[in-house]
């Protein structure tokens, strides 16, 4: 005890300076870990907490629109097929009938700018031949009953193919615009040669009127709804930022079928129905958020 005493006075130190010097470096210690989480968390904040902040704030709203039109075109497409031993037999022969057609068309009033070939294939035709097998009882001469009726079946078998002609198919697509020559149209081209009658379908030369119509019902539309939103929800809006539109056709069913002139036998004309069309619009606003 008495050495421990006599070397605290030896160095200067008292035990209360000893006790006094370990506390004010404690409180150091702590001052200095306090700022560094202060400014580490300072940091933290500047970093993540004032991201949300900068992000933009934007709702999107969605509206639809119809329009009805009535159809002013009616669209009808006319087949023609021929057949023949040499490929320029078929041409010609397949020429010589769309002409047919074509020149009864125009009896009819329609223009050649209404008038379009959409398909025009000549194609090789081929046979399959089959021969009896040799060595079987077909390839030699069988024996036979009283009646002349051979007992044995000869076996056959399939040789190559044998090219045996050639086909051409043509196909035009008409432009109607006199609804009342409709069935005069499919009358005459039928009765001048056409083998192939179909996709009659009803469509308009300018639809953008309609297309506008619907899109201006469709952005009121969703302009309600975001009015609607606003008032239930306190929300404020800013100004527009970006609009995209989609839209489709509804036009009418096609009336499809294969036709041929009987000989001797009156054809009867179809009631065509040309209904109206649908057009619909659909638009998508996006607007700032305050």
């Amino acid at each position: 005890m008495e050495t421990n005493i006599n070397a605290n006075v030896e160095t200067g130190l008292s035990t209360e300076h000893v006790f006094d010097f370990s506390d004010r470096l404690y409180k150091v210690a702590i001052a200095f870990i306090t700022v560094i989480g202060v400014v580490g968390a300072g940091w933290v904040f500047s970093q993540f907490g004032a991201l949300p902040q900068n992000m933009p704030h934007e709702i999107n709203v969605s509206g639809e629109g119809k329009a009805y039109l009535k159809p002013d075109v009616a669209m009808i497409s006319f087949g023609v097929t021929s057949e023949a031993v040499k490929s320029q037999d078929a041409v010609n022969k397949n020429n010589e009938k769309m002409n047919a057609v074509i020149a009864a068309i125009k009896g009819l009033g329609v223009q050649d700018k209404d008038i379009q070939t959409t398909l025009y294939n000549l194609t090789p035709l081929y046979d399959y031949p089959v021969y009896p097998m040799k060595g079987s009882a077909g390839s030699a001469t069988p024996a036979r009953d009283s009646m002349g009726v051979s007992s044995v079946s000869p076996i056959y078998v399939q040789g190559g193919r044998v090219l045996s002609g050639y086909s051409l198919e043509q196909q035009i697509s008409v432009k109607i615009r006199n609804f009342d020559n409709i069935n005069a149209v499919l009358d005459k081209a039928t009765a001048a040669g056409a083998t192939n009658v179909g996709q009659l379908s009803f469509t308009v030369d300018d639809p953008e009127m309609a297309r506008s119509a619907a899109r201006e019902e469709a952005i009121k539309n969703a302009k309600e709804k975001l009015q609607n939103i606003a008032k239930q929800s306190g929300l404020r809006v800013g100004k527009l930022v970006n609009v995209s539109e989609g839209y489709n056709n509804y036009p009418q069913p096609m009336y499809a079928s294969s036709m041929a002139k009987d000989a001797g036998v009156e054809s009867v004309a179809p009631q065509i129905q040309t209904g109206q069309m649908e057009i619909s619009s659909s638009v998508t606003l996006t607007y700032q958020v305050k």
